[in-house]
């Protein structure tokens, strides 16, 4: 099976500068950037370097699961790790459907279904965040702020987003590594040909059958009009 890539989307880059590649984030509908609001308590560049150097951690790992794939990354370990971290977000933030509809403006008729912690895959190394199944899209953010530079001494902060409305998916498949069968992904293919991997679920037949249902209640839905 082919090394899984996000066609646009770039994170934090694995120069040596520790900087996010701005130029090279390529334009794509599905995906968007959301500033983190300026602080004078934001940590500043030692911080965001920290971040970027832990970012191509990541990054080395998904590299080492395609070239050695008996290896597990990440790992239910760090996936683990990732859902206690959301379930403290989760209570400083009042909750899935609060923290929903903070971070994504919601649509007339709306309601989130479920939500899952899982990775992002992008040519660039794995994004970990949220997914969102709403009855109308899916949606996933970042759980941690990205950061870069466009001018030395000039810091920003952003949460990295993936938004596709159910009548823009094409198909839905589950998608796993054939020498490693327990390293399993949801690959999403857009009417347009954009392709999504999201992987590292905790429950991953959950996550699947949840999406499925609600892209078979989107389509029936659709018919009736």
């Amino acid at each position: 099976m082919a090394k899984p890539v996000l066609p646009h989307p770039q994170h934090p880059s694995s120069s040596s500068n520790d900087q996010f590649n701005m130029a090279s984030h390529n334009n794509s509908p599905y995906l968007s950037i959301s500033p983190v609001p300026s602080s004078g308590s934001r940590p500043m560049g030692t911080l965001c370097n920290a971040l970027n150097r832990c970012a191509r951690k990541a990054e080395a790992l998904v590299d080492d699961f395609w070239n050695h794939p008996v290896r597990v990354s990440p790992s239910i370990t760090d996936a683990a790790v990732a859902r206690i971290a959301q379930g403290t977000k989760l209570l400083a933030e009042g909750g899935h459907d609060r923290l929903f509809r903070q971070t994504f403006q919601i649509l007339p008729g709306e309601k989130l279904l479920h939500s899952y912690v899982c990775y992002l895959s992008t040519s660039s190394g794995p994004v970990i965040g949220t997914l969102y199944i709403s009855n109308k899209r899916i949606a996933f953010c970042s759980d941690y702020p990205l950061c870069y530079y466009d001018a030395p001494g000039y810091q920003h902060w952003m949460y990295y987003k993936v938004v596709i409305e159910l009548d823009k998916l094409a198909t839905v498949d589950p998608s796993a590594n054939r020498l490693n069968p327990s390293e399993k992904y949801i690959h999403m293919i857009t009417r347009d040909g954009y392709e999504f991997w999201f992987m590292g679920f905790i429950s991953y037949d959950k996550a699947l059958k949840s999406i499925n249902e609600a892209l078979q209640h989107s389509c029936r839905t659709l018919s009736l009009f």
